[in-house]
Parts: structure tokens; sequence; C-alpha cells
């Protein structure tokens, strides 16, 4: 009896033993996925602008509604399986003027108690554009990457997309493990390129080295407009046509050139080059080649199409047979951050002989703020004729509102920027007037308003370069140099704070000193 019990007993024992090994062991074989948070804030902000930024501005997008931004993430996508994913904020702004304190510290925190709720991360994707400017703040980005740092730690890596238009100031890049950015201006990569820092993330995390060893940092003292650096044409071309290469060299992980952002007067604008990777050599040494190879190209950048002035721009489009004829009124061009209601150039054109007949000349202006003659349009509907002011509401430096009398041709209610958007003729000119600033960038924004770009003879927009849309439309192009909040003359903005020498502020500078710096490791210092 005693030798059954003890018999049975081992028995129990064993089974018990066996079946808490195959629990272990289907525990390991199930592999676990990582934790990873997404959130982001993008403007470009004009410092030279009147015009400030508030929060709506950002129509921030929060939890699983982030996931529309991202192709790379649909719901059936490979990517969305490899993780347990936590979106936050992520709030994306027309480019415009300088972001109130408040709006800046109510999207931040919002952020900040969104990723208090699922900690701990094992990484955290960040949708930066990189040229945000903050009341009271130099930094806006190295506040808000470090404000992250503090609620999620450094044992979360973080990679950081950018626009190649952005600033990577040196807080910036020690904050973050990854970094890239855009390689074409026009921004035809821009969803690729996110993708890009997120399978980096997530490749890292899953393969266990985590964080790149050595991060390589040149500030590069150039400080030039998108319109002068665009990838269409060299040496903007061949510069970035290195990049990819360089990524792809042994020990190297990523490598980007950022061109910086303009138009606003700070300390970190001016172009960088970064290089991330785990073979120190290697990692130096490219970022080195990228640094030199753009410093060597500064003399041969210009602009991407003919400049000129707005009268003579105005002449070359009437005296050509080729249409449409597009003329940038770039000064105010709000895809860079002016406030986009500058009425300067519309003054001018409302003056010219030539457009005050309907028989005149046909051409299409876009666009113009006008909340006033909104609100009339919207009592006296189509085919009416009115009378009220537009623009210079936000910045009047140059020229003041404009009484604009006319017939309206189109009313469209319900567009996410202009909110509402009525096409007014006077004589031979379309003027477009928004409830709020919009840029035009589709054939079907003006589709929209039954404005056929193909049948215009000329067409004025509040742009720099063209987008690819427009610019496979365009049988000829010159951009104005017109005055606003994104001046391309840069000498007339008058920097107080930016580093000098500047090329090409200061031509003849003596050659930097462009070797690799290379930025510690996130939090191996622990400095907050």
């Amino acid at each position: 009896m005693k030798k059954n019990f003890q018999k049975i007993t081992l028995i129990l024992f064993s089974l018990i033993i066996i079946i808490l090994f195959l629990t272990e062991l289907k525990k390991d074989s199930v592999p676990t996925i990582p934790k990873i948070a997404i959130a982001g804030l993008g403007i470009e902000s004009s410092t030279f602008s009147p015009a400030v930024t508030l929060e709506d501005a950002f129509h921030p997008k929060i939890g699983n509604e982030i996931f529309e931004r991202y192709p790379f993430l649909s719901s059936d996508s490979n990517n969305r399986k490899r993780a347990d994913w936590f979106p936050t904020l992520v709030g994306k702004s027309l480019p415009g003027g300088i972001v109130t304190k408040e709006a800046y510290e109510s999207l931040v925190n919002q952020t900040l108690n969104l990723l208090k709720q699922n900690l701990p991360y094992d990484g955290l994707f960040l949708d930066l554009h990189g040229a945000m400017s903050v009341q009271g703040l130099n930094d806006a980005e190295g506040d808000y990457i470090k404000r992250i740092r503090e609620v999620v730690g450094y044992d979360t890596v973080i990679s950081t997309s950018m626009d190649l238009h952005g600033n990577v100031s040196e807080r910036l890049a020690e904050e973050s493990d990854l970094i890239t950015c855009y390689r074409m201006a026009p921004h035809e990569d821009a969803i690729e390129s996110k993708q890009r820092a997120l399978e980096n993330l997530l490749t890292r995390i899953e393969n266990g080295k985590g964080k790149p060893l050595f991060k390589a940092w040149i500030p590069v003292p150039i400080l030039l407009p998108g319109e002068q650096t665009s990838t269409r044409i060299n040496p903007g071309k061949k510069l970035y046509s290195q990049v990819e290469p360089t990524s792809k060299i042994k020990g190297v992980l990523d490598a980007a050139i950022w061109i910086g952002y303009a138009w606003a007067d700070e300390p970190r604008n001016h172009a960088v080059v970064v290089v991330t990777g785990d073979n120190e050599k290697n990692v130096k040494s490219s970022a080195e080649k990228l640094a030199n190879s753009f410093w060597e190209y500064r003399n041969e950048f210009d602009f991407v199409a003919p400049t000129t002035t707005l009268k003579e721009s105005l002449k070359l489009a009437l005296n050509s047979d080729k249409t449409p004829f597009f003329i940038s009124d770039m000064g105010d061009n709000p895809t860079a951050g002016g406030a986009g209601d500058v009425t300067w150039t519309l003054k001018k054109l409302l003056e010219k002989e030539e457009f005050k007949s309907i028989d005149g000349p046909s051409l299409i202006y876009a666009s113009i703020p006008g909340p006033e003659l909104i609100e009339k349009a919207l009592k006296i509907g189509e085919g009416k004729e009115i009378e009220a002011y537009v623009g210079a509401q936000v910045d009047n430096r140059y020229s003041p509102p404009i009484l604009l009398k006319g017939i309206i041709n189109k009313i469209k209610i319900g567009d996410l920027y202009a909110e509402t958007e009525v096409v007014v003729q006077v004589g031979s000119i379309n003027v477009i007037v928004t409830n709020k600033r919009k840029p035009y960038h589709k054939e079907k924004d003006f589709s929209d308003l039954n404005l056929i770009l193909k049948k215009a003879d000329i067409v004025v927009v509040k742009i720099g370069y063209l987008v690819p849309e427009l610019y496979e439309i365009q049988k000829d192009w010159v951009m104005a140099l017109t005055p606003g909040g994104v001046d391309q003359d840069l000498i007339r903005l008058g920097y107080k704070n930016i580093k000098r020498p500047m090329f090409p502020l200061d031509k003849d500078m003596k050659d930097p000193n462009l070797k690799a710096r290379l930025i510690p490791l996130s939090g191996s210092s622990k400095k907050l």
C-alpha cells in the first residue's frame, strides 16, 4: 500500500513537472512583439511673419485615427502586425507664423498624458517636421523630445522622421536614437521616408541591437531656401543622390542631409548632416563626405526656375504663346510659412489695364483670405455682384486690404483649410477668396471651383517651387520675387540670432570645420 502511494505520488509529481515544462516551452515558442507608441507635431513657422499659429491649425488626430496618416500601418499591413501600437497625438499644420506658447503647451501636455497611459514602451515613432518655432523657445523640437523622454525614459528607442527643411539641433540629435529625413524636394518620398524611419525602429528592436552605437552630427553653415535646393536639378540632385548609397555602407544604418529652414531666426537654423550606425569609422567618414560635398557645391545652388520682378514676370506671361503660364508669388507663400494674405501682388494685377476687360487674358489668382467677402457671398449667392475688402488682416506691411468688386462665379463650402471658397471675377481675373488661407497644390483644387488650369492663359499661385502636379501642367513658369514673411531675398530679412558666419549671407567666409562630431547615445549622460 505504501509502495503504491509512493508510486502514485512520484507519477503525479512527474506530471506536474512535465506540465510546467510544457507551459514554459509554450511561452517561449510564442514570439513577443514590441510595444511602440506614435507621436508627432509638424509645422514650418516663419519668425519673419506677423502671423501666429493656434492649436486648431494642427488638426490633431488622437488614438487610432492616427493610422490614417500612414498607409504602411494599414490594418492589413505587415508592419501593423509586427508590434502592439499605441498612437497618442499627431498634429500637422500648414506652414505659418510662430506657434503660441499656449497652443504648444496644450498639444505637448495632451501627448504626454496619453503616453503615460500605456508605459513602458519598447519604441516610439516620432513624426516631426523640424521647423516649428514657439514663442519663448529657441529649439521647439528639442524641448518637445526632451519632455517626451521625461515620460518614456531611455529604455525606449526613439526613431525620428523629419522633413529635409527641418532643423536638427544637437539636443534633438542626442535625444533621438534613429533619425532620418526626406531625400527629395518636392517631397515625393515623404511617406517612403516615414516608413523607413518606422521600419528601422522595428528592425533594431526585433534584432535586439537597439540604439545604433554611433551618431555623427555635422552642422554645415549654409542657409538656403527650398526654392534654391530642389533635388530636381543640380547641385541638389547630385548631392542627394549620394544619400542612399551612403546608407548601404557596411556599419551604416541611415544617412540624411537637412537643408534647414531659412525663414526662422534661431541658432539651430542651418544645414546638418547626420549618419547613424554601428561602425564608428564608416559612420564618421560617411558623414564627413556628405558634409564636404554640400560645402563644395554651395556656390552652384540657384533657383529651380527663372526669377525676376513681378513686373517682368507679367511682361513675360503676357507676351508668351505658352499657356498656362505660371507665376509663383513667392514672398507670401503659405507652404513656406507666409501669412498668405499679403495683397501686394493682387493689387498690382488688378491695376493692369490688360486684365480690366472680361475679354482680356484669362488669369487665375490663388488665393487671398477675405472673411468679410465670404460672409457677404454666402448671403447673396452665385451670379451676383459683390464688393468687400479682402486680405491684409494679418500682414499689412506691404499693402493694405483691397476692396474687391466683381461677380461671384462659384461658392464652395467645406474645405479642410479654406473652409469656404468664393471665386470672384474682376475683368479677366478670377480671384479665389477663402475664409482661411489655403495653398493651391492640385488640379482638383481648381477644378472643384470650375477653374480649368489648362484653359487659363496665366495662373498666379502663392507657392515657391511648383509641386509635381502643377509642374506637369505648366507650359512656362517664372518665380516672382515678391515681398512677404518668406521673402526669398534673405539679406532683407534681417537675421539677429542665427550663427554667423553663414553662407550665403557671408559669402567670403572661411571654410568651416566639417569634422564629424559623435553625439552621445541618448541617456548616456542622463541629462534631461
